[in-house]
């Protein structure tokens, strides 16, 4: 159901997650989010934070803003992607104390920045069946939504690579896990669409991260992809459901080959239960673009056309050369206009994360001018508010 981008022809956002302001110091460490906000200091650092995050969106000239993912704690690597959810489950208790699973697969070693990222990600482990805890979505967007007349896309990882992370103690059938995180997330996601979000997103289904030189390839992507629709079903005739994917943010890091592609996944990305598909595009200079074009039929494309692993914020020009790139394959009423990924709360600082989101919309007005269409306000990009008179 489009219904925060029905009307809109290059509709921007961002990803989710900005980098905090540097006085936000309080964390959840674990707690319930309404716990936490009884307690004066949280609540008024939580708020004013939201507040600026999504105010700097509109300065910027957005469409669709964020909560910045703010509910998030101070951690390396961005942890509390997936451990937010994890803290809040029943039958999740303790944590890893070797390396985790995840560690144990790469192929870093010390020296390497991600392995310290993998070292420190201690994450809880399954010790009995999992049941419904915490996760007060709804009350996220809430505290976001009452702040901005334009909509609030809170995200969330996915169960699938929540359950893909999560050590497992418990369960012989890792399909049961799944089943049952699923079912839980499902219902947490539709309590959102339940409380008026116009929008919503889900991140990372593992689709487009399948090993395609392997024989199985094609079973393991039908899998991901039955994952991904059977925790959604039903959402979209509630709200527009947002499906990101990238090839990873850890520190700023990519977790991928520079040459790893989009394209051997695209006819099963096609087949996600989503509104909107986004794709990781500015990293990789728009190769993908063309296939994407041709391979996406079903859900709208978000192109992603400012990296988030680097600190050079591009040149509207710049954006406006890939959205080009994309208009020859992808009609502008089925194109939204995103970053690569979110800008962390690690790596960047709010004054890179702000002109990087500047540069997307100047760069989407010069396209929409070229097309005859409305160009977004700017708010800070207007001289007649510069601090320093003009002679």
């Amino acid at each position: 159901m489009y219904t925060a981008t029905k009307d809109l022809k290059l509709p921007t956002t961002i990803t989710g997650s900005v980098p905090r302001p540097a006085w936000y110091t309080e964390n959840l460490r674990g707690r319930p989010f309404r716990v936490a906000m009884a307690e004066k200091n949280f609540r008024e650092q939580y708020l004013d934070a939201v507040s600026c995050i999504i105010r700097d969106q509109e300065r910027a000239g957005l469409d669709i803003v964020t909560d910045g993912d703010a509910r998030f704690d101070t951690d390396v690597g961005g942890r509390s992607w997936v451990n937010y959810t994890l803290e809040r489950l029943q039958g999740v208790t303790g944590y890893e104390t070797g390396r985790s699973e995840a560690a144990r697969k790469n192929t870093t070693r010390p020296g390497d920045i991600l392995f310290e990222v993998l070292e420190a990600w201690a994450l809880p482990q399954v010790t009995g069946k999992l049941g419904p805890g915490p996760l007060e979505l709804p009350q996220l967007w809430r505290s976001a939504q009452q702040m901005t007349a334009k909509p609030v896309k809170v995200g969330v990882a996915s169960p699938e690579t929540v359950a893909l992370l999560l050590p497992n103690r418990h369960y012989k059938d890792r399909e049961q896990m799944f089943a049952d995180l699923s079912a839980i997330m499902r219902e947490e996601f539709l309590r959102v669409a339940g409380s008026g979000a116009a929008v919503f997103q889900v991140e990372e289904p593992w689709v487009h991260r399948v090993d395609y030189t392997q024989k199985d390839a094609p079973a393991q992507a039908e899998l991901s992809v039955r994952w991904f629709n059977q925790s959604v079903r039903g959402l979209r005739e509630k709200l527009e459901l947002w499906c990101h994917t990238c090839w990873g943010n850890p520190a700023q890091q990519r977790t991928f080959d520079i040459n790893k592609r989009y394209e051997p996944a695209l006819e099963y990305m096609n087949e996600l239960d989503a509104d909107v598909l986004t794709f990781e595009c500015a990293t990789t200079k728009g190769a993908d673009i063309e296939s994407i074009g041709r391979e996406i039929t079903k859900p709208k494309v978000a192109i992603g056309v400012i990296d988030h692993h680097t600190l050079q914020v591009e040149r509207p020009e710049e954006v406006a050369a890939l959205l080009r790139t994309a208009l020859r394959h992808i009609p502008p009423e089925r194109l939204c206009v995103s970053t690569d990924c979110g800008f962390g709360r690690e790596g960047m600082s709010r004054r890179h994360a702000f002109y990087k989101m500047v540069a997307l919309t100047r760069g989407t007005n010069i396209v929409r001018r070229e097309l005859g269409l409305p160009e977004a306000h700017i708010p800070a990009a207007e001289s007649r508010f510069a601090l320093a008179d003009e002679e």
